[in-house]
């Protein structure tokens, strides 16, 4: 590390080799089971295809394990040593790496479909956590109890982000077909509720109501500069939003097949040229370019359904899930040419994508 930092200082290497040695190779998955399990990520036979083992894992016969889906896990902002995980035992749990404990354990009305705590922020500590219930809870970890309920949405909360640009800035979508923006420091109501039209529905008309989408929004990500957001319904739409503004851009990404009765987790790139959306269909991975709609490609390992995936940055590794009990890994193959083009067409462009992004490993012990 200390040869890597003296190579930086005199300008003989890029800032992408210094955060790759101090990021971390673990990743957290949680099971349907209720299992959670940590992989170590790093390659240790430098063959291009192998299997990470897992390194420890919160087991069925763990006494604070899960006792249903774990539906959402994600580590601790500024370290390894703590992650937090929710579940549909009503559960969200703050877990210490080192002893594999809960230290806090929130527990809620209804089943808990998903949560989210900033990367970014510095000024809070909030977690955003969706249920059955339509109320919005923020979960406090400086006082370790449920400070703040956001009340708005009329079904149940499938998903929920915080802004990558604004700290206090939260987006909340759910059965009601609705996607709301709120500021957490203000006890009014929504700042945005999305439109699909645009406000070009008349006041008069029985659809005067403003809906993101003509069936439930289980899915939202920002783009990485926090100036656009994807969302994704059950009405097999995928849309772009003005995050600033929250008009619809109108991109069409054609027909985006979603059955999924829960939160479904897509992901962006980020540091690519064009910019991509990697988006679970079927049992494959749909990619998109997110300015065009143009699909590039689909991604195609598992055997059964894809239930999420997730985009590390500074390897470009693609992670995905699902319900064959296999958690693969899409690494760019940088020996071969990849996109080029800005603005790849037609077969070239999927042929193109499908060299950069190949299916390196995969682990069969315990589900993502």
């Amino acid at each position: 590390m200390l040869a890597l930092l003296a190579a930086r200082q005199s300008g003989c290497d890029e800032p992408l080799r210094v955060r790759r040695a101090e990021s971390t190779r673990s990743m957290l998955s949680g099971g349907s089971d209720g299992v959670i399990a940590i992989y170590d990520l790093e390659n240790a036979t430098k063959k291009l295809q192998y299997t990470c083992k897992a390194i420890c894992t919160v087991g069925r016969s763990h006494g604070h394990v899960h006792k249903f889906s774990v539906e959402t896990v994600q580590w601790y902002p500024c370290d390894t040593g703590m992650f937090t995980s929710s579940s549909f035992d009503k559960t969200l749990k703050i877990w210490d790496t080192n002893r594999l404990l809960p230290a806090e354990v929130f527990t809620f009305e209804g089943t808990v479909y998903c949560h989210h705590m900033s990367p970014f922020a510095t000024k809070h500590c909030l977690i955003a956590v969706g249920t059955k219930n339509p109320k919005v809870q923020l979960c406090d970890l400086k006082s370790g109890s449920c400070t703040h309920i956001l009340q708005g949405h009329r079904g149940e909360v499938l998903s929920v982000k915080w802004s990558p640009r604004h700290e206090h800035i939260l987006v909340t979508a759910s059965a009601d077909s609705k996607v709301r923006f709120w500021d957490v420091r203000k006890a009014s109501g929504s700042l945005i509720v999305l439109d699909q039209h645009n406000g070009e529905i008349a006041k008069s008309s029985s659809e005067a109501e403003n809906t993101a989408h003509n069936g439930r929004v289980n899915g939202l990500c920002f783009t990485n500069d926090g100036l656009h957001l994807l969302t994704v319904g059950t009405d097999d739409r995928m849309k772009l939003w003005n995050s600033a503004t929250g008009r619809n851009t109108l991109v069409n990404y054609g027909r985006v097949c979603n059955e999924s009765r829960k939160g479904l987790k897509f992901t962006v790139s980020n540091g690519c040229s064009p910019d991509f959306a990697f988006v679970p269909v079927d049992s494959c991975i749909a990619v998109y370019d997110i300015f065009s709609g143009q699909l590039l490609t689909e991604l195609r390992g598992h055997y059964n359904y894809v239930n999420c995936c997730t985009f590390q940055s500074d390897f470009q590794e693609l992670y995905s899930g699902g319900n064959d009990v296999n958690i693969l890994a899409w690494i760019p193959d940088l020996g071969r040419t990849g996109v080029e083009n800005d603005e790849p067409k037609g077969s070239e462009a999927r042929t193109s994508l499908n060299l950069v992004f190949q299916d390196e490993w995969s682990s069969s012990d315990d589900e993502n």
